[in-house]
């Protein structure tokens, strides 16, 4: 089975999804219905998120890594 993600513009979700009700459940599954945000929208609703990117944004330039020197 595969994975899709869609974003549905408001006018026609209900619709949609009514489309989709209408499959068996081992035919199409609604895993998860949340509202579209953009990533700012998204990284601001997470507590302290807006903090912690500021103080990053803050930090001296010393104290930054190069990627050569990441260990992955």
């Amino acid at each position: 089975m595969q994975t899709v993600t869609l974003k549905v513009n408001n006018k026609v979700s209900d619709k949609f999804l009514w489309l989709l009700n209408h499959f068996s459940q081992n035919e199409v599954e609604i895993l998860d219905k949340t509202t579209y945000q953009n990533d700012d929208s998204y990284l601001r609703s997470i507590k302290d998120m807006e903090q912690s990117i500021i103080q990053a944004s803050n930090e001296p330039i010393e104290n930054y890594v190069t990627i050569d020197k990441l260990d992955w």
